[in-house]
């Protein structure tokens, strides 16, 4: 057995006592709790900062778009064969490199600027990044369960995307602030010391790797008693070892999503959203720096107001779940999102797109934890880095181009037009949802 080799992953009966433990009070999952809290507080940072660099060097909307759709590209190509790099490594030892990694590559920004602005380098150090990224990504969400098992996986998310979001409150109001006083690069440097933060606590954290199939037996229930969505094949238990080639990985992953019947919906519903909303944070800050006219201090605050959102999504949201199921759950949360997209652009007072900000992040934090909380409950463990890859690779595939095409039809006709037309879609998309599986997945 792994856990035979390996004496810093937890045996399973050390899991199971601990199951009835709060999540406050399990060592290794507050440790990485913390660690993930303060990498994503350096991330709002760059969130931030990298838009502002590009808007500050060449005033265009269109460009700001271009930088996100490569970082975009260049994690859904990353996530075409992080699923098979996942389930074959250390997958602790694999995040730590992730962040140190990262580190290495955001710490070149602030020096090199230094000297000047060199634009070109942001598009060569963000796609490598994101890239680097989405391995940690997906090695982040396999983690979890080996941290706090299946029974408390949506608790464990929504504590970890809370946490997040008050970071992503801080994050922007000191990176406006740090921005408008020192520029956009010094906020930058703050991400990448906080990748060094973050690889450092996870040096002390144990994670279990766990057994074949650790499912629970109380999945959500179809109306017909079945588990929600199907089981999985056989093929879908079998060890990533017996697979040769990433490719052939791959593709197992997808098979095991197509044999899905809600997660084969999903995928495809939120293929369509992604490609809507990637762009939408460029979108936002130009529509407060060009068409409102505010300074960074202010685009800081509006993102931070917004990012409170995602607080109160992710705190909502196991107890919702609870009390409507899945597919109510997700579909509300998609619709909410979407209506808040359609009035961005119209808003002309700061409190209103930091409202709208909220709500828009605070659906998309509800429909997200559900989204992953289920692919964590229901896919076998060592097909689960793969399940992800693919989930993320089809989610992903189209979204560079929609950002760019959202951004470069926003600086042409204007933010208002194109919002409503996004917002709008985003609200057909949770209707189609009626009348797929996932609508239907989990109603009590």
């Amino acid at each position: 057995m792994y856990e035979a080799r390996s004496k810093r992953f937890r045996r399973p009966r050390e899991v199971a006592s601990r199951a009835g433990q709060p999540l406050w009070r399990q060592r290794d999952f507050g440790i990485f709790w913390a660690a993930q809290t303060l990498s994503f507080l350096g991330d709002s940072f760059a969130l931030i900062a990298l838009p502002l660099l590009v808007l500050q060097v060449t005033g265009s909307l269109a460009r700001m778009g271009l930088l996100t759709a490569v970082g975009g590209a260049a994690s859904v190509v990353a996530a075409v064969f992080a699923g098979a790099i996942v389930d074959r490594v250390d997958r602790r030892r694999l995040l730590i490199a992730c962040d140190l990694v990262r580190m290495v590559l955001y710490g070149l920004i602030p020096l090199v600027w230094l000297i000047g602005p060199r634009v070109w380098l942001l598009y060569t150090v963000l796609p490598l990044c994101e890239a680097v990224g989405m391995l940690f990504a997906v090695g982040y969400v396999t983690v979890v369960r080996g941290l706090v098992g299946t029974g408390q996986l949506t608790e464990a998310n929504g504590r970890l995307n809370a946490t997040a979001a008050a970071a992503g409150v801080l994050g922007p109001l000191c990176a406006g602030a740090l921005a408008a006083w020192t520029g956009p690069a010094a906020a930058i440097g703050v991400d990448a010391a906080s990748f060094g933060v973050s690889a450092a606590c996870l040096c002390v954290v144990r994670i279990r790797r766990g057994p074949l199939d650790d499912r629970p037996d109380d999945l959500p229930k179809e109306r017909g008693g079945e588990p929600l969505g199907g089981q999985p094949t056989a093929r879908a238990g079998e060890r990533p070892g017996r697979r040769a080639g990433l490719w052939r990985d791959l593709r197992a992953g997808v098979a095991f999503l197509y044999g899905h019947p809600v997660l084969r919906a999903l995928t495809a519903l939120l293929f369509v959203f992604s490609f809507l909303t990637l762009g939408l944070n460029d979108l936002v800050i130009y529509h407060l720096k060009d068409d409102l006219g505010h300074d960074d201090g202010t685009v800081g605050s509006v993102m931070a107001a917004g990012a409170l959102g995602t607080v109160v999504g992710s705190l909502a949201v196991a107890r919702v779940h609870r009390r409507l199921g899945f597919g109510p759950t997700w579909t509300a949360a998609v619709a909410v999102s979407g209506v808040a997209v359609a009035g961005l652009g119209w808003a002309h007072d700061t409190r209103v797109v930091g409202a709208l900000c909220a709500v828009f992040l605070a659906g998309a934090a509800v429909a997200g934890t559900c989204s992953m909380s289920l692919r964590q409950e229901v896919t076998p463990e060592p097909l689960l880095g793969r399940a992800t890859s693919a989930f993320w690779t089809l989610q992903y595939a189209a979204a560079p181009v929609g950002a760019a095409v959202l951004t470069w039809a926003a600086e042409r006709h204007g933010t208002a037009p194109v919002a409503m037309l996004a917002g709008g879609a985003c609200v057909l998309i949770a209707g189609a949802a009626l009348l797929t599986p996932v609508g239907r997945a989990g109603r009590r």
